[in-house]
């Protein structure tokens, strides 16, 4: 299965508050807001998305294709994600512009405040999808994530134009855009991801009830936090699918990411839905352990004990044929 994983490349420079953010917080002043917060520390480490989910695939055994830009200053990058088995035959390198920066502190709670430069990802938006395509013998599935706005315009409607199936993931993007906007990216996506807050906002902008949306969806995949992920499709009872435990909380930076890594990851191993998104909180869990988002590291047979003891032994079985994980 050829999966396209479109959308932001960047650094993220991670720091950490040791107290609440909702301390500091004063709501009959939140039109005056002036804060700053004195953090611990401060990690530099890969991140972007788009990288991020192709990341995760290529550490399942699989070959994505990452579509996105950069800047000059990738080389390193770059050669970091070939290493780990990621095809970047759709990476577009400016010549103007950084690789996009995000910056993200997390306090106590596990909340977050973060800042994103987009740098070289605008032009993302001069990237075509076909000759990729025609490159590899077609496209099965193509995610569209965050990226930069007219980009997933383009790479949407190219989809539908060439009839690529294509998996509807606004995720940050949800906070700027406006209800036509959304519909547009929406609208005839194979699978629709989001959080519980992100289906939420994406309800309330686009003017589309829950029903409305599946009917305009093939398959709805909204992640609940702590309480794991609802899948919904019309007309058919929502599965639900609880999260795998994780050893410890290091940084939630990157949990969503690896999750879309883990699940698709199952599409194209031709299993069920239920399955998949196992898969996709297995993943996420090594994520949540570690700072960085594509600092884990996983192991064959530790991947399929910790499945094993989340989902039980015939999970295991189920995905142990299709797990071509290098380390044991």
């Amino acid at each position: 299965m050829q999966i396209a994983i479109t959308g932001s490349i960047a650094t993220d420079h991670l720091m950490t508050f040791p107290s609440r953010f909702a301390d500091s917080l004063v709501v009959e002043q939140l039109d005056k807001i002036s804060l700053s917060f004195l953090v611990d520390d401060l990690e530099i480490r890969r991140g972007g998305v788009a990288a991020n989910i192709a990341f995760g695939l290529a550490n399942l055994g699989l070959r994505p294709l990452l579509v996105g830009a950069v800047g000059a200053d990738f080389v390193d990058y770059r050669a970091w994600l070939e290493r780990h088995g990621v095809d970047c035959g759709g990476v577009r390198t400016s010549e103007l512009r950084h690789t996009a920066r995000f910056i993200c502190t997390t306090d106590s709670d596990q909340a977050q405040i973060a800042s994103f430069y987009a740098g070289a990802m605008s032009e993302a938006r001069d990237i075509e999808l076909t000759p990729l395509a025609q490159a590899r013998g077609g496209l099965d599935l193509v995610l569209i994530g965050a990226n930069d706005p007219e980009a997933m315009l383009r790479h949407t409607e190219e989809c539908r134009a060439r009839g690529y199936a294509f998996a509807a993931d606004p995720s940050q993007q949800l906070a700027f855009a406006d209800g036509p906007f959304i519909r547009r990216l929406i609208d005839g996506a194979t699978y629709l991801f989001s959080n519980e807050y992100e289906a939420h906002l994406t309800e309330q902008k686009t003017g589309w009830t829950a029903s409305e949306i599946l009917g305009r969806v093939g398959t709805r995949i909204t992640t609940l936090g702590a309480s794991g992920v609802r899948i919904d499709q019309l007309g058919q009872d929502a599965i639900l699918v609880p999260v795998a435990q994780e050893l410890r909380k290091a940084d939630p930076t990157g949990v969503g990411d690896a999750f879309r890594a883990g699940f698709l990851a199952g599409l194209s191993w031709d299993l069920g839905l239920t399955r998949c998104a196992q898969v996709g909180s297995m993943l996420a869990t090594y994520v949540i352990e570690t700072v960085g988002t594509q600092e884990y590291e996983l192991g064959r047979g530790g991947f399929l004990q910790r499945f094993s003891d989340a989902y039980g032994l015939d999970a295991a079985a189920e995905i142990e044929p299709h797990l071509t994980i290098s380390r044991v």
